[in-house]
């Protein structure tokens, strides 16, 4: 702390003149907060939805203690006796007498790091408070029996919504280093903060998008989506860019990265020194990227089959007219991955699976048994809310979806910087991935209703009950050989259900598991030397089995995969040719990487829907 803070105290705050003109600052922009949220389009289907779940998640759960009620008296007593335990170690701090606290955090709680939360006695004693009351209601909802699985996850996510939206480090008045800042600042912390909150909902849909980074440090082709290249196709769903090569001779074959389209594609190229892109046109491939379209309405008839066939389909037909190669390998990676799996059983089933020679699958979902925590928002009760936002709209706000990521991980990505930006009033900093995190895209309507029926409600792609344009597919059908990359800390696909995915495939499978997260555990360089990862050539039952027989690895997974690509002979890498320069083919250079549809914004998709629909009116009239 500094001299001025250690020396502020409640007393020194303004004169009465000062502080109501402070006041007065924080009023309108309330009044300003308040008006917005009236104007506001109302609560969505969706939104709803979720809100009758938990209730009838909790009214389970009330049931099951009815059942049972000793497991809620044993809590309520244990809270009891910790609440009198403190009170007492409180009066013997008080009387100098120095006592080890009942309960501290878990290690990586970067919420109460502050020293007041441990030297203040009575900040020490609202945090121990908060703590035994966290730890008291989710051991009531640990100890339900009788409950199914997936109402006990939903449970678990809402009381822990719950339990961290209260903590104290959320409210100006129990928060120390908030406190500290409101004096020190006269409170011109918290008029700025309500100014940061009213940007924050003019850019929000639904819900709250709070700004994790500051937007105008970064802008696409310059300090991220950097890696030289040239757009070289285009449909209506993709750009596809073909890379610069950087050594003199390349690999025969072709490399195609299919991205997902919930976010961009530029996470596998932020910058020079963490882009896969780069690193694997550094080793000699002709690396070629799709980049998806942003939708809107246009786009709402656009479904499952349509991405497969106007995306990675379109893709080798394109790199074919580029290089005169009639074969890929193929990297993809989330929801890109179960579009790929999807197209390499649909080439299996047309026989025409020799256009892949390799696929590569990085944190894919393909069995959805246990989704992970997104599981939450996806049920029959929300689906139909889903479903009938999309058919009124033709797509999903994508900001919407980003709050729904967001709170699987509340106090990282939504409360640290809720308290940040408008507690604090300060602006976050400039972060090249939080960047590339906020920038969000839609879903169109067709496609998103598919993907959450067939694969996350029904787990159709796993059982082969999907068709795609005619034909029906089978992933056990896919015999081309695969390499499965998952992380152990992944809470969006998590590495034991994308197991069941590289148990499917009906061809050699090679399964490799990294450290960290669904992010961090797949953008890896090696010059980082973080993380390590985990190999075994079995690929036994379970994934409990394979994990006791890995070994781990140092540094990242990059080299394994180049090591399992350029010895795999299905890859076909053992032939060189002289590296290709991108527009030098048959196709022809439309413009420079990134090219444009990565650089189109929700708000630029919204606008340009309303002026067609302004239009169509105007013309009908």
């Amino acid at each position: 702390m500094s001299n001025q803070s250690e020396n502020t105290s409640f007393n020194d705050f303004v004169d009465p003149a000062e502080m109501w003109s402070m006041v007065g600052q924080v009023n309108q922009q309330y009044q300003r907060l308040i008006e917005q949220l009236v104007n506001r389009k109302g609560v969505s289907d969706p939104s709803l939805s979720v809100l009758f779940n938990m209730t009838e998640t909790f009214q389970k759960l009330n049931e099951q203690l009815a059942v049972n009620p000793l497991a809620l008296f044993d809590e309520q007593m244990a809270l009891w006796q910790g609440q009198m335990q403190l009170w007492q170690n409180t009066a013997r701090q008080m009387l100098g007498e120095k006592v080890e606290p009942i309960i501290e955090p878990a290690r990586d709680d970067r919420r109460f790091i502050d020293p007041e939360w441990n030297d203040n006695l009575l900040f020490d004693f609202i945090k121990q408070s908060y703590l035994l009351f966290a730890r008291c209601m989710l051991n009531v909802i640990h100890s339900a029996q009788g409950m199914d699985e997936k109402s006990s996850q939903n449970l678990d996510f809402y009381a822990r919504q719950f339990v961290n939206a209260m903590s104290p480090s959320n409210f100006v008045a129990t928060n120390p280093e908030v406190l500290r800042k409101t004096l020190a600042t006269r409170g011109q912390n918290l008029v700025k903060g309500m100014e940061q909150l009213i940007e924050d909902m003019q850019r929000s849909s639904e819900g709250l998008n709070i700004s994790m980074t500051d937007f105008s440090a970064f802008e696409l082709g310059k300090n991220v989506a950097t890696t030289p290249g040239k757009v070289v196709f285009q449909n209506d769903m993709i750009q596809l860019i073909q890379y610069q090569p950087t050594t003199e001779k390349t690999f025969k074959t072709p490399l195609l990265i299919v991205p997902p389209w919930i976010n961009k594609f530029y996470i596998l190229d932020l910058r020079e020194s963490n882009s896969m892109v780069k690193w694997m046109v550094d080793q000699g491939h002709t690396v070629f990227i799709i980049s998806w379209v942003n939708p809107g309405p246009a786009q709402a008839q656009k479904g499952w089959a349509d991405y497969m066939k106007e995306g990675p389909l379109a893709a080798m037909d394109a790199i074919e007219q580029a290089t005169g190669e009639k074969s890929v390998n193929v990297i993809s990676y989330c929801i890109g991955g179960t579009l790929t799996a999807s197209t390499m059983a649909y080439l299996a089933a047309k026989k025409q699976a020799n256009r892949v020679n390799s696929v590569t699958y990085m944190a894919t979902l393909q069995d959805f048994t246990d989704p992970g925590e997104i599981g939450v928002f996806i049920n029959e009760a929300t689906l139909k809310g889903i479903e009938k936002q999309l058919d009124r709209d033709g797509y999903l706000d994508g900001r919407a979806m980003a709050m729904s990521f967001n709170m699987l991980r509340e106090n990282d990505l939504f409360w640290s910087f809720f308290i940040n930006n408008y507690l604090k009033g300060e602006r976050p900093q400039a972060f090249d991935l939080l960047y590339w995190n906020c920038d969000s895209t839609n879903m169109p309507a067709e496609m998103h209703k598919f993907y959450l029926r067939n694969m996350y409600v029904e787990n159709n792609l796993i059982q082969g009950n999907i068709e795609l344009d005619g034909v029906k597919i089978e992933l056990g059908n896919i015999k081309t050989p695969a390499y499965f990359v998952s992380t152990i800390q992944d809470h969006i696909a998590k590495w034991t259900s994308t197991y069941g995915g590289a148990r499917a495939h009906g061809g050699p499978v090679k399964f490799v598991l990294s450290g960290s997260g669904h992010i961090a555990g797949i953008v890896n360089p090696p010059n980082k030397k973080k993380y390590g990862h985990w190999t075994n050539d079995k690929l036994p039952e379970t994934p409990d089995a394979w994990f006791a027989g890995a070994q781990k690895n140092e540094g990242s997974w990059w080299p394994n995969w180049q090591e399992w690509v350029t010895s795999n002979k299905y890859a076909n890498l053992e032939t060189m040719v002289d590296a290709r320069e991108p527009g030098t083919g048959k196709l022809k250079a439309l413009e420079d990487a990134p090219g444009s549809f990565v650089k189109t914004k929700i708000p630029d998709v919204i606008a340009a829907a309303e002026k067609a629909k302004e239009a169509e009116s105007a013309e009908a009239k």
